[in-house]
């Protein structure tokens, strides 16, 4: 099955209201980052053991994880989670600069290193949440 098609299904599978939600924030992004390449990550490892919620990715960079190595990984991520929805903006070196910057302005969110959690888009600044998204691609280079 193709990238295009597994994030359908996964937007698809989501409850109302997260599946429109998500839809919409799927539209963003890729407003944002029109030519990007497209990631899904189905949370499972190579044994097919859930290690993580599924997500997709938007964009491409090279980071540096351990000791110098380093993975290719996208630069947005976006993933349902029991309690909502999160956002992925990768490549931030200063973990606490999503909070500085976008936290009291976001809404009713939490803001970690490099993760933007919400219950419902109603809760949230959507332009507050692109302007994160925007800081992040650019941290992160020309997108992919």
């Amino acid at each position: 099955m193709n990238i295009q098609k597994q994030i359908q299904e996964y937007i698809a599978n989501q409850p109302e209201p997260k599946r429109s939600e998500m839809r919409e924030l799927h539209g963003i992004i890729l407003e944002l980052m029109p030519q990007c390449r497209l990631w899904f990550l189905d949370g499972k490892d190579e044994k097919g053991k859930s290690i993580s919620n599924p997500n997709i990715g938007y964009g491409f960079h090279t980071m540096e994880y351990v000791n110098g190595k380093t993975r290719d990984f996208y630069q947005i991520g976006l993933s349902a989670n029991t309690a909502g929805i999160s956002i992925y903006i990768l490549g931030i070196d200063d973990k606490k600069y999503l909070a500085h910057k976008y936290g009291k302005e976001l809404g009713k969110a939490s803001v970690t290193g490099y993760c933007i959690k919400f219950k419902t888009l109603k809760d949230i600044n959507i332009n507050v949440l692109k302007s994160a998204m925007q800081y992040g691609i650019k941290q992160t280079g020309t997108q992919h």
